[in-house]
């Protein structure tokens, strides 16, 4: 492997490749060399930093095909460099991090996913006990594994039941908050895990706390992913949850993604609770309970979400796509003396203060949960707390690539483009810039231009340019569209406008 074959692993905080054969074009890059070189750095580093002579890694994985062969590869590495494994078998990412908060003596964890890629990727996130590793340090974990480096020595590898354990500590939280054995009695709550990683919920916590759980489907861990892609922000994912909830009445549905740190919902009548319904759900219990407090969320989040948090006598701060980001945006705001208890992005991903702001999302519908039984008892359903929220008529997203000439160096003509939109906004007729922005250039529309706001950015991690948009009237997606492809046509030989003009076409 070449340097560059091991920075190619890289995908901001976690390690993510190629891992079985079968895809055209896609050779495997996460192979066993590729693990075991960077598990030993990973070994080396822990042991510098903690000072121990047989440092404890724990090892988890979820539902993937190539999750055993490089569990094997990862614990030999481990051994061979003088750490001791607790193996987890199949586990969720949170629960990786939570069992470094408990007594197990693991000093890192290592969890072996690549979340809601297709079956043939995997990857790997490392944690430590005050959380998971940036992207400065997967850098430089691989450029230690470009060069050989490694510790040597020898350890155990020992089995061990975590998953069950973060379980019962989900079921002592609710009945802890509620005062109630079975808090669920009586009602039907079904999940959809996709064959991910979450099946463990429905025997595990749902049951143990009275729901009948009747309905709920594809439980059984499947790397194929044969039913559909585990992901609340796949659209036939959350088609497949809807209508199961309203096939068998459910009062609440819940999907997970394949490692389960995200989640999507959906409410007796079978309408999805995701995205902006899911921040403005967890926003209006939090502020009920924490009043004046700031929701930290990402930057394609509606007007109509901050007018809901503002409602209620709390701030929003849209801040930044990326779920580190939020989360060290919340950080900063606490750190400075404010409250901000939640950081939460559009994809699912939400980090709770009161729980060490680990983006958890067995831990956030648990919270949900805790609401809906207490809602029971008043003859009050969960979605009557959404029910004031401003929703859009209408909402899209066009994702614009770059032209053959704009490819080499994407992220300048990217930048360029974006700098170059927002100098020419202020002279555009019936377009304001927003007030306050983080990311890229967003833009208020007035009626007679769409109505709505768009968000012109660039993807952290691939040679993209998303386009939110949003409208409050019929019609104004399309007009805010012509707006946008008036604003980029002057970079129309680097930047591919061919989304935009499709989308004007339908």
């Amino acid at each position: 492997m070449t340097q560059q074959d091991w920075m190619n692993l890289k995908s901001g905080t976690d390690v993510r490749g190629v891992a079985i054969e079968g895809v055209a074009g896609e050779p495997v890059t996460l192979t066993d060399e590729a693990v075991r070189g960077i598990v030993k750095a990973f070994c080396l580093r822990l042991a510098e930093q903690c000072g121990k002579a047989r440092p404890v890694i724990a090892i988890g994985h979820d539902s993937r095909l190539s999750a055993q062969r490089i569990e094997r590869a990862a614990a030999d590495a481990a051994n061979e460099s003088g750490c001791d494994v607790l193996l987890t078998g199949l586990s969720s990412t949170p629960s990786m991090f939570m069992l470094l908060q408990e007594d197990y003596g693991a000093d890192a964890s290592i969890m072996i996913t690549a979340s809601h890629l297709p079956s043939n990727k995997n990857g790997m996130k490392f944690f430590l006990p005050e959380g998971g590793l940036e992207g400065k340090d997967i850098s430089a974990i691989l450029t230690l594994a470009a060069e050989g480096k490694a510790r040597t020595g020898t350890g155990t590898q020992k089995r061990i039941d975590y998953i069950g354990k973060y379980s019962e500590n989900l079921v002592r939280f609710v009945r802890e908050k509620t005062g109630e054995e079975k808090p669920l009695a009586g009602k039907k709550i079904i999940v959809d895990a996709g064959n991910g990683a979450g099946g463990f919920y429905v025997d595990k916590v749902l049951k143990p706390l009275g729901a009948d759980t009747e309905g709920s489907r594809f439980l059984d861990p499947d790397g194929r992913f044969p039913n559909h892609i585990p992901n609340p922000e796949n659209k036939e994912a959350m088609a497949a949850i809807c209508s199961q909830v309203r096939a068998t009445g459910a009062d609440f549905g819940i999907i997970f993604d394949t490692d389960v740190d995200r989640v999507g919902a959906v409410d007796k009548s079978g309408e999805e609770i995701n995205r902006n319904r899911l921040i403005a759900l967890i926003s209006a219990i939090l502020l009920e309970e924490e009043p004046g407090s700031t929701i930290v969320t990402d930057s394609v989040t509606s007007d109509g979400l901050t007018q809901f948090i503002e409602a209620r006598g709390g701030v929003h701060c849209r801040f930044k796509r990326g779920y580190r980001n939020v989360i060290d945006k919340a950080k900063e705001i606490n750190a400075a003396g404010g409250n901000a208890p939640l950081a939460i992005e559009t994809s699912g991903h939400a980090a709770l203060k009161e729980n060490y702001f680990l983006d958890d999302g067995a831990y956030l519908v648990t919270r949900l949960l805790v609401s809906l039984a207490k809602l029971t008892k008043t003859g009050k359903d969960i979605a009557d707390l959404i029910a004031d929220l401003p929703e859009p008529a209408e909402a899209a997203e066009v994702r614009l690539g770059f032209t053959e000439a704009g490819k080499p160096d994407f992220k300048a003509h990217g930048a360029a483009a974006i700098d170059g939109v927002q100098k020419a906004v202020p002279a555009r007729e019936g377009a304001a810039l927003a007030k306050v922005n983080y990311e890229g250039v967003r833009i208020n529309f007035d009626k007679a231009h769409g109505d709505g706001w768009a968000l012109v950015r660039m993807s952290l991690h691939e040679p993209i340019v998303p386009i939110n948009f949003e409208s409050n009237g019929a019609g104004g997606c399309k007009a805010i569209a012509a707006e946008l492809l008036d604003l980029l046509a002057p970079y129309a030989d680097n930047i591919d406008l061919g989304g935009l003009k499709a989308y004007l076409d339908r």
